[in-house]
């Protein structure tokens, strides 16, 4: 019977891994095996069926995608890599609303990379979390989304402002009408302060979102619309590219505040 593509790059772990150990380029036998730490019972049978299913190509001792394995393979590390976002916290991803995420974004959900959670300490609950705010004090150039107010947070604001970096912020409606009624002076300074620009976004939206050239970090409310303490951090340039663009987002839709 014969086996489907579908079958052929998937069904396998081992299959899946040559297939994409060949994206890189053209390898030998020797260096299959000794990338993958496998022997060659277990892998030749793997790589005959690539052969047979035209995905791989073979000259001598070397194998490489055939044009065909090229463009399964281009389709297949987007798929995977969005399995593993999703599956590294299945839980989160399923409590969580992430409707605040917009259509074109989700679908490049895969490039938030090699992110981690960070969880709530329960005997620090309402402090900022360190490695988080260690992070953003050391940042240059900050830019964050907010819809959540936090009076610790417009600390760092003004920690920041006074280091010199560069600090764009986008406030909810909730949010700005808070700081202007309660902390006013503290508002006043970022607003009139030449390295920070502060937006407004007239709707509310469970989301809080931060880029520096640093980092990112993305915290979604849950179902209820209840914000649980849990964010998602990370380090690779693609997840800072898809944090930033979710932040022009918002900003394309917000209003600048020029002053009080």
């Amino acid at each position: 019977m014969k086996t489907s593509l579908i079958d052929l790059a998937f069904l396998s772990e081992k299959r899946k891994d040559v297939l994409l150990l060949l994206e890189e380029g053209p390898k030998t036998g020797d260096e299959i095996k000794t990338a993958l730490n496998v022997n060659s019972t277990s892998i030749m049978p793997q790589i005959k069926k690539l052969k047979e299913g035209r995905l791989i190509v073979q000259d001598k001792n070397t194998y490489r995608l055939s044009e065909m394995g090229e463009i399964v393979v281009e389709k297949m590390e987007p798929l995977l890599n969005t399995v593993r976002v999703f599956e590294e916290n299945y839980d989160y991803w399923t409590n969580h609303d992430f409707t605040a995420i917009p259509e074109f974004l989700l679908n490049r959900i895969d490039e938030l990379g090699n992110y981690f959670m960070l969880e709530a300490d329960l005997n620090r609950l309402f402090e900022v979390p360190e490695d988080f705010k260690n992070n953003l004090l050391e940042s240059r150039h900050v830019k964050m989304f907010l819809s959540y107010f936090n009076p610790l947070h417009v600390e760092m604001y003004l920690e920041l402002a006074k280091k010199g970096a560069e600090v764009c912020l986008i406030l909810t409606k909730p949010v700005f009408d808070r700081l202007k009624k309660d902390y006013y002076e503290d508002l006043k300074a970022l607003v009139e302060s030449k390295n920070v620009q502060i937006y407004v976004y007239n709707k509310n939206v469970t989301l809080k979102n931060v880029v520096t050239e640093r980092f990112c970090s993305l915290v979604l409310f849950d179902k209820k619309g209840k914000f649980d303490h849990q964010r998602l951090m990370s380090f690779d340039e693609s997840a800072l590219t898809w944090c930033e663009e979710l932040f022009s987002y918002y900003k394309d839709m917000s209003t600048r505040l020029e002053k009080l």
